[in-house]
């Protein structure tokens, strides 16, 4: 659904204002107005259970039995409402291994300049909330990744160099298939092994498997193995829990985004 460029928005449905926000690309707003809902739907769900806590402490101050069912009903509700918070944390980190991280990103998200690290990527500690809920989640791990996509990839690359000092052997295996593929390039100019293609392709069929049985022997896939297995984790909670900051987008002669946001305070 299309709306003008500055749209009454106490005259639009919810879904359908979400909808345009999410189109034009104020996805701060969004992310911001989904966590403001959710609080206030968590207080008004306390303020009600406060209020039946206390029309039932009234009512049981009588009798000394009024008195006990008072208390049994308080830890009941106490017990229910950890219970459904306990069950909705661990759906909403459930849902982040069941979707895809990657669906939004392309290759022109690496070919950007890289965002700011302290400013941008790690920001403050008001930056960071923990997600109301699974699709909460899911617009942050998709925004999040495409804006910092250069500093996860900087990330996985200090993983895996952090990976490889700790296990000498496989660096020293890394260093030695890339010495052997030096060495096969460097025969191929000066023995001009263009003109032998068949030559040519033994020599690389050989270098491929020496470098399988090096890396092999060397345990470099288990370097590489903690290293994304680790470098996934980080990226995944960084990405769910850092709010989404508000992109750079010129602001409108008219004044939309200023409106948007009281209109979103409000």
């Amino acid at each position: 659904m299309v709306f003008s460029a500055n749209p009454l928005s106490l005259s639009v449905p919810e879904p359908a204002f979400e909808s345009w926000l999410r189109d034009s690309g104020y996805l701060e707003i969004l992310d911001e107005r989904t966590t403001n809902l959710d609080h206030h739907s968590s207080y008004s769900s306390n303020n009600q259970s406060d209020q039946k806590t206390t029309t039932t402490t009234a009512a049981a101050s009588s009798t000394t039995t009024s008195s006990s069912s008072s208390t049994i009903t308080s830890t009941s509700t106490i017990t229910y409402t950890l219970f459904a918070l306990s069950f909705s944390y661990l759906s909403i980190i459930f849902s982040l291994f069941t979707l895809n991280p990657f669906a939004k990103l392309t290759t022109d998200d690496f070919s950007g300049n890289t965002p700011s690290w302290t400013v941008g990527f790690i920001g403050s500690f008001d930056s960071y909330s923990f997600p109301s809920a699974p699709s909460q989640a899911k617009l942050r791990v998709h925004e999040n990744i495409k804006r910092y996509a250069r500093n996860y990839a900087t990330l996985l690359v200090l993983f895996f160099a952090c990976s490889l000092y700790q296990m000498p052997v496989s660096l020293l295996g890394l260093i030695s298939g890339l010495a052997l593929w030096d060495g096969v390039r460097y025969c191929s100019h000066r023995w001009n092994l263009e003109e032998y293609p068949s030559l040519k392709l033994t020599l690389v069929g050989f270098a491929q498997c020496a470098t399988a049985v090096i890396l092999y022997c060397s345990s470099v896939q288990i370097a590489t193995f903690w290293a994304i297995a680790v470098g996934y984790a980080v990226m995944l909670m960084h990405a769910s829990l850092r709010k989404l900051s508000p992109s750079k987008q010129p602001a409108r002669a008219d004044g939309n985004r200023r409106f948007l946001q009281s209109k979103n305070r409000g």
